[in-house]
C-alpha cells in the first residue's frame, strides 16, 4: 500500500487530505513536530511527503534541509499559492500543489509521482542488477584470461577459487583437489576461523560428495578422511565460524572434462544465491577443466621429452663409449693384417692372400662404421669441430676422386665448373661428404656403368628439388656452389626419398640388402651440410640412377 505523509498545522489541509487519500486507499498520516519527521519517514517507508509551506509554524527550509537524506526514497510535493517565492525548497520539491487545486488533479499530482519514484525504483534495481553483471562478466574474463596464460595445474586451481570470490564473495568453499602433488588435497578458502571440529565435518562431507558422483562406477581416485591433507586459508582469523555454517546457501560442482576428472568444489554464502550465481558458479568450475587438461598432456609431454632426452643421451654415451673400446682391438687388427700381407711373417700363397684381404677389406669396413657412430654421437652433442676457411671445391672434387677405389670397369666422370667462387667451409668436412656420396654411388651403381661429380655456381631460386625437401630447402637465399653427384644405379622410389637421410635407414630392396651399409652415412652427410648452412637432397628414378646434391655457401656469406 502506498503510504503518504502530511507536514501541517492546518486542520483544513489535513482534513481535506485525509479524505483524499482514503479515497484514493492510500495508507495517510500527518505530522507536525519537525524532531520526528526525519526518523519516521525513515522507519516506515513513505513514498510521498507533502510540506504545506503555508503552514506558518513550522520552520521548512530547516526542516527538508534535516530530512534531505529520508527524501533518496520517497517523492517530495509542496503546498504553495500564487504569492509563493520560497525558491530554496524549490531545489528539494519533485511537484507543485496549489492551495486552491480541485482534488483530482492534486490526486493525478499524487499518482504520477507514485508511477515516478516506481519506475525510479526499478530502473534504479536494474542498474544495480546490470551493474553486479558487469561485475561477474569483469571477474569471469579476468579468471578466463588467468586460465589462458598458465599451465600449472595448482595455480588453476587457484585462479578458479580467486575467480568464485571475485564474483560471488562466498563465505567459504570447499575444493578436493587432485592436482596438487600425488594425493589428493582439501582446500578450504574461509571468511573466518574454523574449528577442528567443522573442518573434519567438511572433510567427511566432501568425501561423500565426491564418492556420490561416481556411483557404481570406480572411483579415479581413492580417498578417505584420516588420510585426507587439508589446507587451510582463512580471510579474517578473529572471527569464527560454527556447524551454523551448513544451513547457509549452498551449491556444489565437479571440475570435470570428459573422462579426466580433476576435482570437486562446494561454495556457501550466508545470503542466498540467485539463479545468475549459480550460472557463474557453474561456469568457472567447467572452464577451468579445459586449461588443466592441457596443463596435464604438457606434463605428460614435458615427462616424455625428459625421458627421451635421457635416454638419447645414454644412447650417445653409448655409442661413444663403445665405438672407443672398438677401436683399440680393430687398431691391432688392422696391424696385424699389415704385417701378415707383407710376407715377414711367412710366404702369402695366393688362398692365403685372398682370405687376408677380405679381412683387411672388413676391418676397413668395420672402421668406416665406427668412425660414424662415432661422428653421429658428437654431431648430436654439438662437440664436432670444424675448421672454415675460404675453400676451392674443385681441389676437393679431384682429392675424393682420386681416393676412391673403383671396382673393374666402373670410372668416375667430373665436369667441373670453371671459374667458382669459393666457399666458406671445412674442406675435410666437405671430402667426407663427398665421399660417401660417391662410395654410395659406387655401391650401387653396376659393373660397366659410370658415376658423375659435378660442380656449378647456382643461385637458390634455379634449384630443382622433389617437394618432400621442400622444408629444409625453403631456407637458402642467394649464391651457391652446388655439387651433384649421379649414378646410373637402381634409383629410389618417390615414397622413400624423404628416408634416406634417416638414421640406421635403408631402403629396402635387393640390392641394398646385398651391399650392407649401417645407414649412416647419408643422415651424417646432411648434418655436416646443414652445420655449411647449406642443404643436401636427391634426385632419382627407380631403375634410372640417382643424382645426391649438396649446396654451400659462396665465400662471404654470412
Amino acid at each position: 500500500m502506498v503510504r503518504v505523509l502530511l507536514v501541517s498545522h492546518r486542520s483544513s489541509v489535513i482534513e481535506r487530505y485525509t479524505t483524499l487519500c482514503e479515497n484514493l486507499r492510500y495508507e495517510f498520516s500527518t505530522l507536525s513536530d519537525e524532531n520526528m519527521i526525519a526518523d519516521y519517514i525513515s522507519a516506515t517507508g513513505i513514498e510521498i511527503v507533502i510540506c504545506d509551506t503555508l503552514s506558518q509554524h513550522i520552520d521548512f527550509p530547516s526542516l527538508l534541509k534535516k530530512i534531505k537524506p529520508a527524501l533518496d526514497s520517497a517523492a517530495l510535493l509542496l503546498i504553495t499559492d500564487e504569492k509563493f517565492s520560497a525558491k530554496d525548497l524549490i531545489k528539494y520539491a519533485n511537484a507543485i500543489i496549489e492551495d486552491n487545486m480541485n482534488d483530482n488533479l492534486i490526486a493525478g499530482i499524487i499518482n504520477m509521482n507514485i508511477r515516478m519514484r516506481s519506475n525510479l525504483e526499478k530502473l534504479s534495481m536494474a542498474n544495480r542488477d546490470l551493474a553486479d553483471s558487469n561485475y561477474r562478466l569483469n571477474a569471469l574474463y579476468t579468471t578466463s584470461s588467468q586460465f589462458a596464460g598458465s599451465l600449472e595445474k595448482e595455480k588453476l586451481i587457484n585462479y578458479m577459487l580467486e575467480g568464485m570470490d571475485k564474483a560471488l564473495s562466498y563465505s567459504l568453499t570447499s575444493t578436493l583437489s587432485f592436482c596438487h602433488g600425488d594425493e589428493p588435497l582439501l582446500i578450504i578458502n574461509s571468511l573466518y576461523e574454523l574449528s577442528e571440529e567443522l573442518i573434519e565435518s567438511l572433510k567427511l562431507r566432501t568425501v561423500l560428495h565426491y564418492k556420490s558422483l561416481f556411483e557404481d562406477k570406480p572411483l579415479p581416485y581413492e580417498v578417505d578422511t584420516e588420510s585426507l591433507k587439508v589446507r587451510k586459508i582463512v580471510k579474517y582469523p578473529a572471527s569464527r565460524f560454527n556447524f551454523s555454517l551448513f544451513r547457509f546457501d549452498n551449491m556444489f560442482s565437479p571440475i570435470t572434462l570428459g573422462d579426466n576428472f580433476f576435482g570437486c568444489v562446494e561454495i556457501f554464502k550466508e545470503t542466498s544465491f540467485t539463479a545468475e550465481n549459480a550460472t557463474c558458479f557453474q561456469t568457472i568450475a567447467q572452464q577451468v577443466s579445459l586449461p588443466l587438461k592441457s596443463a596435464t598432456l604438457y606434463q605428460e609431454l614435458k615427462e616424455s621429452n625428459n625421458k627421451l632426452a635421457k635416454l638419447e643421451r645414454l644412447k650417445s654415451e653409448f655409442i661413444s663409449i663403445v665405438s672407443h673400446e672398438l677401436r683399440t682391438p680393430l687398431t691391432s687388427i688392422k696391424n696385424s693384417l699389415e704385417i701378415m700381407s707383407s710376407e715377414k711373417c711367412r710366404e702369402v700363397t695366393e688362398t692365403y692372400n685372398k682370405f687376408l684381404n677380405m679381412a683387411k677389406r672388413n676391418s676397413q669396413r668395420l672402421s668406416e662404421m665406427i668412425n660414424n657412430l662415432l661422428d653421429l654421437s658428437k654431431i648430436e652433442a654439438c662437440k664436432m669441430d670444424y675448421h672454415f676457411k675460404n675453400t676451392d671445391i674443385n681441389t676437393v672434387i679431384g682429392y675424393v676422386k682420386s681416393s676412391i677405389a673403383l671396382p673393374a670397369g666402373q670410372q668416375i666422370v667430373t665436369l667441373e665448373g670453371e671459374n667458382l667462387p669459393q666457399v666458406y667451409a671445412d674442406s675435410q668436412r666437405l671430402e667426407q661428404v663427398l665421399t660417401n656420396l660417391v662410395s654410395n654411388a659406387v655401391k650401387f651403381t653396376p659393373e660397366g656403368k659410370s658415376i658423375t661429380i659435378k660442380s656449378e655456381f647456382v643461385n637458390s631460386t634455379d634449384l630443382k628439388y622433389p617437394e618432400v625437401f621442400e622444408e629444409s630447402m625453403s631456407k637458402l637465399n642467394g649464391n651457391y656452389v652446388m655439387v651433384s653427384v649421379s649414378d646410373e644405379g637402381i634409383g629410389i622410389s618417390q615414397d622413400n626419398l624423404l628416408h634416406v637421410f634417416d638414421k640406421f635407414a635403408q631402403i629396402e630392396n635387393s640390392l641394398s640388402r646385398k651391399v650392407g651399409g649401417s645407414g649412416l652415412g647419408l643422415p651424417i652427410a646432411k648434418q655436416l651440410i646443414e652445420a655449411h648452412k647449406g642443404a643436401i637432397w636427391c634426385n632419382s628414378e627407380p631403375e634410372k640412377g640417382s643424382t645426391f646434391s649438396f649446396v654451400v655457401p659462396v665465400a662471404g656469406k654470412e
